[in-house]
């Protein structure tokens, strides 16, 4: 990754006279990427959507990699913007889960980059939008979308209609474009898995509480592993805020939430034979949120059949699980990749660049996926049926991201580009598009 002090703000002139007119749907943390990367090489994004009327500082603890550094500073972000709200501990340790004894310590770097809190993730990415004369309008949702070509449309509840050379929608993972676009449903899959999850900024007291306070001073993340389980600790600022999050078995019909409330009573009975280290601060938690984990089939297509100018990208499209650590900065890699595409294409051949995109980007996005499914299953199964006193393979514990790190995906698009557009073009003379699985 580059020097974070000396960012490249030079945008790429537009490839189309006049550029590319694109709307994105959806101003979270993958839209705002979609946005800034159409903005840097050289495309004019409309405007920014999204249906809420305003943003809160929702979630909690999120982790950007280098995959995504590394393309943020190329379009021009100042990356000491997300360094400084980003967990400052150099390293993180992975702890047996009865007695905390630590099994392996990695650089935190290895688990996700610089981990912070959503909100203060997306405010920040809001700003870049806004600073390069993006427009972002809230309150405005879509209801339609008229698949046509030259120029999809989409019509807003309110009954306004705009349309563009290209939509993307970045809807998340309850997508409405999935469903409109597509033309098919998805339901949401248990995983047979919920997180118990909880962000607060500990009291004096909670501090000063010496069975409490192991993890409340300073920066620092710590996962404990069991049989079934894992407890994943954040502290930032200084400790002035504080996040677990507790992975576990579930068999529950909860429908899939980020905003249930979940039962501290089962919260603490699932701890109950943690390391006391960790245990009592999680037992004195007055609040947490329960969130069912569902999987969703991978789709066989992210474009629209009609235009090929309606394209999804992010959540909608390519969902990650908790342990991935990797769903934000996959986000940004699409978006670098679908803008690529559109630079390397006739304006009047958005559909072979949005074709290539999904090709582009399918195989790799399901690899990071799986790659958090393996950690997890690794981390639930090392310690079954185990002695306390058998030493740990540190190997069978690490999280394995460095893979997903030395990626740059604009640079493999670039380099792909001429094998991709070949298939593209030979499956559009054909009449056939094969669908990506």
């Amino acid at each position: 990754m580059g020097s974070i002090d000396s960012p490249q703000t030079t945008r790429l002139p537009s490839p189309h006279n006049p550029p590319l007119k694109a709307i994105v749907i959806g101003a979270g943390l993958g839209g705002c990427a979609a946005a800034i990367a159409l903005h840097h090489h050289g495309h004019e994004v409309i405007t920014v959507l999204d249906k809420v009327r305003q943003f809160g500082r929702l979630g909690d603890s999120l982790g950007l990699g280098e995959n995504a550094y590394k393309l943020l500073e190329r379009w021009g972000c100042n990356l000491n913007e997300v360094k400084a709200i980003g967990n400052q501990s150099p390293t993180m340790n992975i702890r047996r889960w009865r007695d905390g004894k630590i099994l392996v310590e990695q650089e935190l770097i290895d688990m996700a980059g610089y981990i912070g809190h959503r909100g203060d993730y997306h405010d920040i990415f809001l700003k870049w939008v806004t600073e390069r004369g993006i427009p972002i309008r809230m309150g405005c949702e879509v209801v339609s979308y008229d698949d046509v070509e030259p120029m999809p449309s989409i019509t807003l509840k309110s009954g306004e209609k705009l349309s563009a050379d290209i939509i993307i929608a970045c809807d998340g993972i309850k997508s409405l474009a999935r469903i409109l676009v597509l033309g098919q449903r998805d339901d949401p899959i248990s995983s047979g898995y919920a997180c118990f999850r909880a962000f607060f900024k500990p009291t004096l007291d909670l501090k000063e509480n010496p069975l409490c306070n192991s993890f409340l001073k300073q920066d620092s993340v710590n996962i404990w592993i069991g049989p079934d389980m894992h407890l994943i600790q954040n502290t930032l600022r200084n400790g002035e805020e504080f996040n677990w999050i507790l992975t576990h078995k579930d068999d529950g019909d909860v429908p899939e939430s980020w905003f249930q409330p979940g039962d501290m009573e089962e919260v603490r009975k699932l701890v109950s034979d943690v390391d006391p280290s960790i245990r009592e601060v999680v037992k004195a938690t007055t609040a947490c949120l329960d969130w069912k984990i569902c999987y969703r089939k991978p789709l066989p297509t992210w474009v629209s059949a009609k235009s090929h100018r309606i394209a999804l990208l992010g959540d909608s499209c390519h969902g990650h699980l908790p342990t991935s650590a990797q769903g934000a900065s996959q986000a940004c890699e699409s978006a670098g990749v679908l803008a690529t595409c559109l630079s390397l294409v006739d304006r009047d051949d958005v559909k072979i660049a949005t074709r290539a995109y999904e090709k582009l980007r399918f195989p790799r996005t399901r690899q990071s996926q799986t790659n958090g499914e393996d950690l997890r299953d690794r981390w639930h199964n090392v310690l079954k049926n185990v002695e306390n006193e058998i030493e740990i393979d540190p190997e069978s514990v690490k999280i394995k991201n460095r893979w997903l790190y030395a990626f740059d995906s604009e640079e493999d698009a670039r380099a792909r580009w001429r094998e991709i557009e070949d298939i593209v073009r030979d499956e559009f003379r054909s009449g056939k598009i094969n669908p990506l699985c």
